[in-house]
């Protein structure tokens, strides 16, 4: 299985979810052996940063990754887009200390690379392959992974609220899987959390354009939900994202429960400092079967709730 790329440039402007203010993203091919580069692109000129556990430097409302003083917020979206077309070499330059919101999935990312083009380079792909099981519990939070030949997560939330409750889903990652099951589940959050944050100088760029907002009783979108059970799907949207942090991307199956942006940093963290214990680096002789992977058909195209 040979490494990938974008064909050409392409790019796209949007609002920061933290910041409220217009930014704008370009990504450009790359060698192969480049993995994914970010570029902030400052008033001081071009500095960048690879994405690693460790550069993580926030994970409230989202994934933050900081160096040299400077900051790529929001980050996760476009990471998930990214690994799940299987793209292995890019650079991503950002104007501005985040990346854009966009509608709140991925969608608009996977929309950018696909316009862009994939092509196929001479490289093989590595991978790191799980080998050992390990659970990784915290406060309520659970990710456990075995070894598994592609990527494939089964997750579990569960919220105090009569429109979402617990809610599991279960995905194999595959370029088509991810472009039809998650990248167009949306970030969403609770009415009273988003008063208060907006309040606190947090959040200023969430709208009911780029969320979905529960209050009490349901969904605040005039639109309803795009999935049934949209919220779960966006939580492994997330998961995807931010378990490709290491320098190449990881293999195994794993089973989440209540976990999010904190608890995925702190689990990749520890996985990567153990990673002679838990990780064996792969190169892969052809695509993997993982897309078939789930026992459970994904629920495509129910009807969401509005």
């Amino acid at each position: 299985m040979r490494q990938r790329t974008i064909k050409k440039k392409v790019e796209c402007s949007g609002i920061g979810l933290h910041s409220g203010k217009k930014l704008r993203l370009v990504m450009r091919p790359a060698e192969q052996d480049t993995g994914v580069v970010f570029q902030h692109m400052g008033a001081d000129g071009k500095h960048t940063l690879r994405p690693r556990p460790e550069s993580v430097v926030s994970t409230g409302l989202a994934t933050t990754l900081g160096f040299g003083g400077r900051k790529i917020a929001t980050v996760e979206h476009l990471m998930a887009a990214i690994a799940g077309l299987g793209i292995d070499n890019i650079v991503v330059e950002v104007y501005g200390d985040e990346v854009p919101i966009m509608d709140g999935s991925a969608a608009s990312f996977v929309f950018l690379l696909r316009s862009a083009g994939i092509r196929k380079q001479a490289g093989s792909k590595r991978v790191f392959r799980v080998k050992r099981e390990l659970l990784f519990e915290r406060d309520g939070k659970a990710i456990r992974v075995v070894p598994h030949d592609g990527f494939k997560v089964t997750y579990t939330i569960q919220f105090d609220h009569p429109l979402v409750g617990e809610q599991t889903f279960c995905l194999a990652l595959s370029p088509e899987t991810f472009m039809h099951e998650v990248a167009k589940a949306r970030t969403f959050g609770f009415m009273k959390d988003v008063e208060m944050l907006q309040k606190n100088g947090l959040a200023l760029g969430g709208s009911l354009e780029n969320a979905v907002v529960l209050d009490e009783y349901g969904v605040v979108n005039p639109d309803g939900l795009r999935f049934k059970d949209e919220l779960v799907r966006h939580k492994i949207l997330d998961f995807i994202g931010d378990m490709h942090l290491l320098d190449l991307p990881m293999q195994g199956a794993f089973h989440v429960r209540c976990s999010g942006h904190e608890h995925n940093n702190a689990f990749l963290r520890y996985i990567s400092e153990h990673r002679a214990d838990y990780l064996e680096e792969v190169a892969l002789a052809s695509p993997d079967a993982a897309a078939a992977a789930c026992k459970e058909p994904a629920a495509a195209m129910e009807p969401a709730l509005a």
